[in-house]
């Protein structure tokens, strides 16, 4: 602790400076340093030499700093909080996703039988969900699916979309011809045969998979584990949920 005079008549005023970096720093800091410094300058008005007062401007300017170190400890404390509440949020988000599908960059998707409610296989094949993601609009959208042998089994003409996601989640899995599509894994392709969404425009294929669980990722923010064992961040992860 240190001490210094102020004036002719032998004032003395601590000089030990405040703590600023302790646990409530953010918050006492800057009321600390306007109560220390209004007390330094009530003293010093008090027993300033009368033929050279203090000048005037320097003190506003002082205050003025201040009030803004004040400002921004309140700011920061606001910040915290907010992230706080955001966080707590996509946590619950997250944990409502465990079981649906999300659709994710992919061209895949599989035909098979699926189960009845009373645990009976189904004679009807179902293919699981896929979509198609537009960054811009197309003027005539076509679909291509292509079996294990990379033989085209069905076109599709989606003609005009608009930019944004297109889950497809009840597709008919028959032929050209009508005929059901046999059980297996097949691949698709989309393009715009009106030559309106291209390069950075063109459309994506996107195949549908499950997310099986939630994990806390190394940045603190929530991740969705799925179900081929790829883990994708919640905040523009998913380009679609079904």
């Amino acid at each position: 602790m240190s001490s210094s005079t102020i004036g002719s008549t032998g004032t003395t005023v601590n000089n030990t400076p405040n703590d600023t970096m302790g646990a409530n720093s953010a918050s006492t800091s800057a009321s600390d340093l306007q109560t220390t410094f209004l007390k330094l300058l009530v003293t010093q008005l008090q027993n300033q030499d009368p033929t050279a007062p203090m000048d005037s401007s320097q003190m506003t300017s002082q205050l003025a700093q201040i009030d803004t170190v004040s400002g921004i400890a309140q700011l920061n404390q606001t910040l915290t909080s907010l992230s706080s509440q955001l966080s707590a949020t996509e946590a619950g988000q997250s944990a409502s996703l465990i079981g649906r599908t999300v659709l994710v960059p992919g061209n895949t998707f599989t035909v098979d039988f699926p189960l009845n409610a009373d645990g009976s296989t189904s004679t009807t094949p179902a293919a699981s969900p896929f979509g198609i993601k537009l960054p811009g609009a197309a003027s005539d959208l076509r679909l291509q699916v292509k079996d294990s042998n990379g033989q085209v089994v069905r076109t599709i003409d989606l003609g005009s979309q608009p930019a944004g996601v297109i889950p497809v989640p009840g597709f008919n899995p028959v032929d050209d011809n009508g005929n059901p599509l046999p059980k297996g894994n097949y691949t698709f392709t989309v393009t715009d045969a009106g030559g309106t969404a291209t390069g950075t425009s063109a459309p994506l294929a996107l195949t549908g998979i499950s997310v099986i669980s939630v994990v806390t990722q190394a940045d603190g923010t929530p991740g969705l584990t799925l179900a081929n064992g790829q883990t994708i961040p919640l905040n523009g992860g998913p380009s679609g949920i079904l």
